[in-house]
């Protein structure tokens, strides 16, 4: 991924979720200003989306029809709309078959956890840490070694 901010974020339901169990939905505000979301994502995500965040729908049904046969109906919303949009922009997906998919379609994509870690290293948060523990209390699942990784690139030991 660049360090240019991306003209257009797409989070899929899991992002917004676990920042909004945590108190830190403010941190896709700060990262980036405006974030775009799918009515799918929107359901998924099941509480009132805060005014930054815009809805718009897929326009191609049939292949987020296709994509839905593979993953879930937000994360596949999510990847047919960024299809739709300009390669350069960015998606925001955690499950492990979504981020394939976007792989495989040449879609950039970071998870929650590359959020919050350049939220660490632009100052956005002050301590990345306290977070995971935040996050993992809340049933957010972060791989041990992984999670050393995340802490050791952003300057914290675990």
């Amino acid at each position: 991924m660049t360090s240019k901010t991306p003209e257009v974020v797409i989070a899929d339901t899991s992002c917004l979720i676990v920042l909004s169990n945590a108190n830190l939905l403010y941190v896709l505000k700060a990262m980036y200003g405006n974030v775009v979301i799918t009515p799918e994502v929107a359901e998924e995500f099941g509480l009132d989306v805060p005014k930054w965040i815009e809805i718009k729908p897929v326009s191609d049904k049939k292949y987020f029809s296709l994509l839905n046969s593979l993953i879930d109906k937000g994360e596949a919303s999510a990847i047919a709309f960024a299809m739709e949009t300009d390669s350069s922009n960015l998606l925001i997906l955690d499950d492990y078959k979504a981020r394939k998919v976007a792989s495989d379609l040449n879609i950039n994509f970071t998870g929650t956890l590359g959020v919050l870690a350049q939220a660490k290293n632009k100052g956005v948060i002050s301590e990345l840490k306290s977070i995971l523990d935040t996050i993992t209390a809340n049933g957010f699942r972060i791989d041990t070694e992984l999670r050393s990784h995340i802490l050791a690139a952003v300057g914290e030991v675990d």
